[in-house]
């Protein structure tokens, strides 16, 4: 599932979940909820994510192994 991967691609830059949330612009409990699949992340901070990591959106969401 997509939060995995969100999940491995910040611990590959060992980052923390602040770190991100802060790119977000949200608190670290949000962003830890969509890592956890508890909550769906929305779209537009996939696309961030994808951007920042410089991976694809279908890397993101396991259609792919190709970042």
């Amino acid at each position: 599932m997509y939060y995995q991967r969100l999940r491995d691609l910040r611990e590959d830059r060992d980052m923390k979940q602040s770190q991100v949330a802060e790119i977000l612009g949200m608190k670290q409990q949000q962003y830890a909820r969509y890592e956890s699949g508890i909550q769906e992340i929305p779209l537009h901070h996939i696309i961030t994510l994808a951007k920042y990591y410089n991976v694809s959106l279908d890397y993101i969401a396991g259609l792919t192994n190709n970042k």
